[in-house]
Parts: structure tokens; sequence; C-alpha cells
């Protein structure tokens, strides 16, 4: 594993990520080994975007759990609606979760501006699913994404941090609703990589084919940390649920 860096303010200070850490980081820690690769990569301060890959409904579990163990508070995108459940969106607003809209819509364009400014102005970083849901590749590989995660970092100028991870899918296989307890402490490889270079598109980031371009990069560089996790090759072509008449709705849809 890489050296883990200093923990930052937003971990020391009392929260209710304490709280949350306190039952969270045991029991995940009884599922699964979590090896992290290239873990200074991750700023120890200041915002930023985290984009990992998606293939089974355990892995925001195990990628926050990584997240905290490099000394930063995990906090995700997630979509607007669920800020209105009872319970559920207290506790989002809570911990300090990113509410998106739809980015058809100018209040959803608008909502994006304004969260990119309270991370930039907070200093917080935030885990954006970039594929929205769970992988409809039939091998697992990251498919198309959707243009999130780009449209938050060009909005604030944050950097887009790639990681993919791998062996989630033993503890909790994709659509599964049961968690394979044996054996316990299951490999999970994680690897951070570099920030993808954005810099040439943020004159043009509201532009649907700067977000098209920018969300390419992204998924580009997560799938070539999967490779490398993997020892394989991916698909010449990502995987394109609309061409398959595949529903792509999902908590982390963007």
């Amino acid at each position: 594993m890489s050296a883990r860096p200093r923990a930052s303010r937003e971990k020391t200070r009392p929260s209710i990520f304490w709280v949350l850490a306190g039952i969270v980081v045991p029991v995940v820690g009884l599922l699964a080994r979590i090896e992290i690769v290239g873990g200074e990569k991750l700023p120890r301060k200041g915002a930023y975007v985290l984009a990992p890959n998606h293939y089974s409904e355990i892995d925001p579990l195990i990628v926050a759990v990584a997240v905290w163990r490099l000394g930063r508070a995990p906090r995700f995108m997630a979509k607007e609606s669920l800020f209105r459940v009872p319970v559920l969106g207290w506790a989002l607003r809570a911990t300090g979760m990113v509410p998106v809209a739809r980015a058809s819509t100018a209040s959803g364009a608008a909502q994006t501006i304004e969260a990119s400014r309270r991370l930039v102005g907070d200093g917080r970083g935030v885990i954006v699913y970039p594929e929205g849901t769970l992988t409809r590749d039939p091998d697992l590989w990251p498919m198309r994404g959707k243009t999130g995660a780009a449209r938050l970092a060009l909005a604030g100028g944050l950097p887009v941090i790639p990681v993919a991870h791998w062996g989630t899918q033993q503890i909790m296989g994709r659509y599964s609703k049961k968690i394979d307890l044996w054996p316990p402490r299951k490999h999970v490889r994680l690897v951070i990589g570099d920030p993808v270079d954005l810099s040439d598109l943020r004159a043009t980031g509201s532009q649907p084919a700067t977000l098209t371009g920018a969300t390419t990069r992204i998924m580009d560089a997560i799938t070539a940390l999967l490779a490398s996790l993997r020892q394989e090759t991916p698909p010449a072509e990502r995987w394109n649920p609309a061409e398959h008449a595949q529903k792509e709705t999902g908590r982390f849809e963007s």
C-alpha cells in the first residue's frame, strides 16, 4: 500500500463522520481487506472530484472507507430526490452530501455551478460515479459515462481523480441483494490515478460537446486503471446501454 498521508482537519475535527466511521469501518473490515495503491494522489486538502468505477451495490462503502483511511471525509453526489426522503434526506444533508438535479434543465445546470462553488469554498471533496449506476457491461468493465463528474469539475475548476477497484463482486455480486460472508475479509484492490487533465476544456465547459469529451477522458482513465488491476484488455468500445434497450437510472444518476 502507498504511504498514508496525514489526516486532514475534516477527519480530525469531531463530526458525524466519527460516529459513522465507528460503525462502518469495523464492519467493512470484516468483509474486505482493502489494499490501496496511489493513496498519495488523493489531495490532502481542498476540493476535488473522485470518480470511481461501479459494479456492485457495496462499492460506495468500500470507496468511502478507503477515502476515510486516506484522511478525507467521504461525501457523495446523489440524486436530488433522495434528499426529500424522510430520515435519509436528513442524513445526507448532515454529512454534507451533494444533491444533483437533471442536467438537461437550466435549474439543474445552475445547481451544478452552485454545488461546485460550495465545494471550493468549503474545501471538500465529493465522490461522483460517472456511470450513474451499476455498469451494464457483461464483463463488468466501465460503461458509457454521464456528464455529472465533468460538469461539476469544469464548473468549479476542480481536479478529477480517477479511481478503480476490483474484488467487491466477490463480496456482493452485481444486482445481488445478499452479501457473501465467507470467507471473510476478501481482497479488494483499489488504485487512485493521476488527475485527469481537463484544463483545455474549461473555457467551453458548459457546451455539450465539451462535457462529452471530458467525460470520455474520465472514463478512459478509470478503464485504464481497472485494466491494470485486472491485467486484462478492456473492450475496444465502451458498453452503451441505450443500444441494448437497457435502463440507466440509479441513485447516482447525473
